[in-house]
């Protein structure tokens, strides 16, 4: 999302929980298309309650889960959000051999760039490829 649309939005990358550590598949996968995400690290919608984000400052919840569709649905009884649930594949475990997986975390990172465009349409001109 930063990528693609930088300042135009505010962006803000939760979990249901908090995994502390990003998969290196997903690391991988993203720096091929130039995303740097070896330093990001996950947090739960409560720690980023905790850490001073509001998130009655927040439109929109992206769920890329059930589970995390179910929390962001939660938090609509406390807070005005409008949550869109994106079936993306998790890759996570599956695959049999390293190619196999990283094909798999490529599918999902298409999958969620693909929608991203459909959803707020081209990349800003100042950052686009």
């Amino acid at each position: 999302m930063k990528k693609l649309y930088g300042k135009r939005c505010y962006v803000q990358s939760v979990g249901v929980k908090n995994d502390m550590e990003i998969d290196g598949f997903a690391v991988t996968v993203c720096a091929e298309i130039g995303v740097e995400v070896s330093r990001h690290r996950s947090r739960s919608f409560d720690e980023m309650e905790q850490w001073g984000d509001d998130l009655s400052s927040f439109d929109l919840v992206l769920a890329l889960s059930p589970a995390s569709q179910r929390r962001a649905l939660d938090l609509t009884q406390f807070f005005h959000l409008d949550v869109e649930y994106w079936p993306i594949l998790d890759p996570t475990g599956m695959g049999d051999n390293r190619e196999a997986r990283l094909a798999l975390y490529r599918q999902a990172r298409d999958q969620i760039h693909d929608r991203l465009v459909a959803r707020f349409g081209p990349a800003s001109d100042d950052l686009a490829e």
